[in-house]
């Protein structure tokens, strides 16, 4: 199984990246973007069978190391 795991900063916490982003592309012509928020996204092959095994092995994976999650949120999302 495939887990993808897409970790965000949370609400309120600073984007310097997006920041940065949103900017380039007001640069570049895209003047209605409005507030941009970068994350990341990670895909992990697992060796699980049952999907909800999957997701909670996901999960404790982005607790423990994919995200901060003092200032990252994380969502994941098993596919076969």
């Amino acid at each position: 199984m495939k887990a993808i795991v897409t970790v965000m900063p949370k609400p309120g916490v600073l984007d310097p990246q997006g920041k940065a982003i949103a900017r380039a592309l007001d640069h570049l012509g895209f003047g209605g973007v409005g507030e941009v928020r970068a994350g990341k996204v990670i895909e992990v092959e697992l060796a699980a069978t049952d999907p909800e095994a999957a997701r909670k092995e996901a999960a404790s994976m982005a607790e423990q190391l994919l995200a901060n999650t003092v200032i990252e949120s994380f969502s994941v999302t098993i596919s076969q």
